[in-house]
């Protein structure tokens, strides 16, 4: 039986590791593992390829790991570090002539359509060149459907004031910008096994979890293994793994797990 993967296609901050001009250790470090593009994952389900959150280095990604074909987009939520790579999108939409599936929130079509509004225009010659998607909004906060074949649940939580989708696959699920939320999230987190949650640094962030709350979450849950996302450039990958609970590691760039 063919196992389902899900790739890491970057793990790191808003500001992506090195962060620019910077000259701390984990920047300058020469270990690939501190080397950290902007958070995404890709989902390969057979033969289907979904991306999860197209940042601003996703040209970069796909070249790194050769992704030809794109089944469907998902997008948790619209700050830049997840949606300045949608445009990137558009060679898959020329390569197969067809929208690109995209499931989203109602929240976020909204500021899509804000943002991206000339994708909303009828095609003319002077934006032909633009890709096109058929977008799929949920309205409702939390729920479950199929999705290309795949059972997803999505639940909902916030970064300050921006809501944002969290996805569980069977008994793997992806909790990445999270800082506040209804306890609701821990019904729909009962019985998962992998949890990928976002840890920035160890000190407080008012817009993400510490590795401290991201551990006193993963406990509530109590899954058999942890992997945290959305890094820093304040947590070097070895010294802070060596210090992290057993069956708790941080994620890298590469990395890829069978669910």
């Amino acid at each position: 039986m063919m196992k389902n993967k899900l790739l890491f296609l970057g793990t790191g901050s808003s500001s992506g590791v090195p962060v620019i001009s910077c000259e701390c250790k984990v920047c300058q470090s020469d270990s690939p593992y501190n080397k950290r593009f902007r958070p995404s994952i890709l989902l390969k389900v057979g033969s289907k390829n979904i991306l999860v959150d197209p940042g601003p280095d996703f040209r970069y990604q796909a070249l790194k790991h050769k992704i030809k074909h794109l089944t469907a987009v998902i997008i948790t939520h619209v700050h830049y570090d997840h949606i300045g790579g949608l445009d990137d999108l558009r060679i898959f939409y020329f390569i197969d002539k067809k929208p690109i599936h995209c499931l989203l929130s109602e929240a976020s079509l909204d500021e899509i359509r804000l943002r991206y509004f000339y994708q909303f225009i009828e095609p003319k010659e002077s934006n032909s060149k633009t890709v096109r998607f058929n977008y799929q909004s949920l309205q409702s906060s939390r729920g479950e459907l199929d999705f290309h074949g795949i059972n997803l649940r999505y639940l909902t939580y916030y970064q300050g004031d921006m809501p944002v989708m969290g996805l569980r696959i069977g008994k793997i699920a992806y909790i990445s910008d999270i800082k506040r939320y209804d306890k609701t999230v821990f019904e729909d987190l009962r019985g998962v096994e992998t949890l990928i949650v976002s840890g920035l640094r160890h000190t407080n962030s008012p817009m993400h979890f510490c590795i401290q709350e991201a551990l006193d979450f993963a406990n509530v849950i109590g899954p058999k293994r942890v992997f945290i996302n959305h890094i820093g450039h304040e947590l070097d990958h070895e010294i802070t793994n060596s210090s992290l609970p057993e069956g708790v590691q941080l994620s890298y760039d590469g990395l890829e797990l069978e669910f």
